[in-house]
């Protein structure tokens, strides 16, 4: 069996697109996450607020971010995509948050599949009320829980770009070192 994490290609034109396997659904208020030692889906947790994803949230395989994980990626698209679906992305920006003291990073992207998303080519160019929206979302998430969470100002493409390169390097690195 395929690991979604470790045999799934990361993609052809990186950094600028990459393959994202979709985890939660735009739409949705549980928190699904990939078991690193399965490659299954697991329920974390479901919302504690009232909230819900506003894109469908995801990582790029073969990637290994500074909070440990794969690295993150908010994927824009018109629709809601299923859970353990391969989405092609572009990056468009980048959102830092601290969430237990270690930066987390989601990378900005559109459905490079989706015409009414893969014309923008930096998150500047999206509604300003979009990225408010985003931002939001993950300053409130996790409020009822009692934890807090900085959301940084959204970046442009350009700033992600080494994000994505930084994480590919450091799966590599850690993959001939083992997973714990």
């Amino acid at each position: 069996m395929l690991h979604p994490w470790h045999d799934v290609t990361p993609g052809e034109k990186l950094p600028r697109e990459f393959n994202t396997l979709i985890e939660i659904p735009m739409g949705s208020s549980v928190k699904y996450e990939l078991d690193k030692e399965t490659g299954l889906l697991r329920l974390d947790r479901v919302l504690y607020s009232a909230v819900y994803y506003p894109a469908n949230y995801g990582f790029i395989p073969q990637t290994y971010a500074e909070d440990d994980d794969p690295l993150d990626v908010l994927v824009l698209c018109q629709e809601a995509v299923a859970p353990m679906t391969l989405v092609k992305a572009r990056a468009i920006g980048l959102m830092t948050m601290l969430d237990t003291g270690k930066p987390d990073h989601k990378i900005l992207a559109v459905a490079v599949g989706d015409p009414e998303f893969n014309s923008f080519r930096e998150a500047a160019e999206l509604p300003p009320h979009r990225l408010m929206m985003l931002r939001r979302f993950f300053q409130d998430y996790k409020l009822l829980e009692g934890k807090s969470v900085e959301v940084d100002e959204i970046q442009s493409s350009e700033v992600a770009l080494p994000i994505i390169e930084d994480s590919l390097q450091r799966y590599s690195k850690q993959r001939r070192k083992g997973f714990h």
